[in-house]
């Protein structure tokens, strides 16, 4: 039978099949957390923490705990305004969800009737380009990378070289990367900017990297270079006002949008969060800015945004949006508050109740060609993280095995994901952009291969 490593644990976790690692005090023979094995009942006795369940304290000790909990409620930081990207609540938030399975067959066929005319006169074929960047190509040819990094570089590589191609991988602006995780894209761009001609001219850089959750094994810790200021902000694109981010306010570079693979209603939420910032009600105070590349300034209240001139504005917040580059996935985890294609779809006579059943059939697009999505991957329940392309699956009943093959499924789920992004593609040619979807990477490399790109239609008059 198998002992626990010298000085570790003896707690056996059944979960896990194996003993647990944490380290025991000296003549212990369980840790901390599993104290109340020892057979003299290893002190006072532990209680689950008020603040966080998943884990523990001693009875004594719980004040002194509550006082440095990682689960504790923290200051607020500056830049935290409640709800400020979320988009506007219509009532339909509260509309019961209404799982596939429980619909019955006509009311699954209505609903392919209506995304078969919604589809109706939109761009469907996405264009193949796979691109590649010089910066990862001594990465990729290192065969100490294993398959799941060589994926992650594949991918990396790519989007640097759109953002190269759109003429926005360059120095003298701010990148700014929404649900960064380790930070791994920022760490690419930053590489492939160290040899850039604009290095000569001593242009600063800045690499904002924007992520809810805590992260270990970061990257963006390891930089100091001079000229390149590197920031991360633990918190939700939900409640993130750029304007009010102390290292924008600095030096008012460009803003660069990116992200890899981020999440359902995340990307809507980053898209917000560039592009349009909220006005305040009338007993807030001064108005939020509204990032768009005709308006480097923020507006006064009665200020006509079209006519008033640069000088008569505030000069206050960051520069311009150069344009982004994001890499999509998740289409079943959007949310019709939140979603940036509303418009898009009342157009076409679609409202909540349709957007909710087209963001349950798009998983189809990626666990179409399995019997039931039974057997796809347990993946990352968090829908703002960059680091990989394990995601949460939707959890559907195969409710159209009846009469649909796997393989008509998963055209149905493509057709709901281009109906999705087409909606944000609108929103962003409403706030003066020329979007573009692209199919990055191969399908063997990962299934969620669309990225999403956008500069301006006029571009934005750039700092001397």
């Amino acid at each position: 039978m198998a002992t626990p490593e010298r000085g570790r644990c003896a707690f056996f976790v059944q979960k896990k099949k194996r003993f647990c690692k944490m380290v025991a005090g000296k003549g212990k023979k369980y840790c901390g957390e599993h104290a109340t094995m020892e057979e003299d009942g290893g002190g006072s006795r532990r209680i689950v923490c008020p603040l966080d369940p998943k884990h523990t304290v001693t009875e004594d000790r719980l004040q002194k705990h509550l006082k440095k909990c990682n689960s504790r409620e923290k200051p607020k930081p500056v830049y935290f305004v409640e709800n400020i990207n979320a988009g506007s609540a219509d009532g339909h938030e509260m509309l019961k969800q209404v799982s596939l399975s429980e619909r019955s067959r006509t009311e699954l066929e209505s609903l392919l009737d209506k995304l078969k005319t919604a589809i109706k006169g939109l761009q469907c074929d996405i264009e193949d380009s796979v691109l590649s960047h010089p910066a990862l190509q001594d990465e990729l040819n290192n065969p100490k990378n294993g398959g799941s990094a060589h994926k992650h570089l594949k991918q990396q590589s790519s989007i640097l070289g759109h953002l190269e191609e759109l003429g926005l991988l360059g120095r003298g602006r701010c990148f700014v990367e929404f649900g960064a995780g380790r930070g791994k894209l920022s760490h690419w761009i930053h590489e492939a900017l160290k040899t850039c001609e604009d290095l000569k001219r001593n242009e600063d850089l800045q690499l904002l990297l924007v992520e809810r959750c805590s992260t270990r094994f970061k990257v963006d810790g390891k930089h100091q270079d001079v000229g390149v200021q590197f920031e991360r902000l633990q918190v939700d694109i939900q409640h993130l006002d750029l304007s009010k981010v102390p290292l924008l306010q600095e030096k008012k570079l460009p803003l660069v949008g990116v992200g890899k693979h981020l999440c359902g209603a995340a990307t809507d939420l980053a898209l917000r969060c560039l592009l349009e910032t909220p006005g305040l009600t009338e007993e807030d105070e001064p108005p939020h800015k509204c990032f768009r590349p005709s308006e480097p300034s923020e507006p006064r209240p009665g200020d006509d945004l079209e006519s008033a001139p640069a000088s008569s504005r505030s000069d206050a917040g960051p520069g311009p949006v150069l344009g982004l580059a994001v890499a999509l996935c998740c289409h079943h985890r959007c949310e019709w508050r939140h979603y940036t294609g509303k418009q898009f779809f009342l157009q076409r006579g679609l409202g909540a109740p349709e957007f909710s059943a087209f963001c349950r059939m798009s998983s189809w697009a990626t666990c179409g060609l399995r019997p039931t999505n039974q057997d796809c991957p347990q993946q990352d329940s968090t829908n703002q993280r960059g680091d990989g392309e394990e995601h949460e699956p939707a959890e559907e009943d195969d409710a159209m095995n009846g009469f649909l093959s796997a393989a008509e499924r998963e055209q149905v789920g493509h057709l709901c994901k281009q109906l999705i992004d087409s909606g944000r593609c609108h929103f962003l040619k409403m706030k003066g952009y020329s979007s573009k979807l692209t199919r990055y990477i191969g399908s063997d490399v990962t299934l969620e291969n669309i990225l999403l790109t956008a500069v301006p239609l006029t571009p934005p008059p750039l700092p001397d």
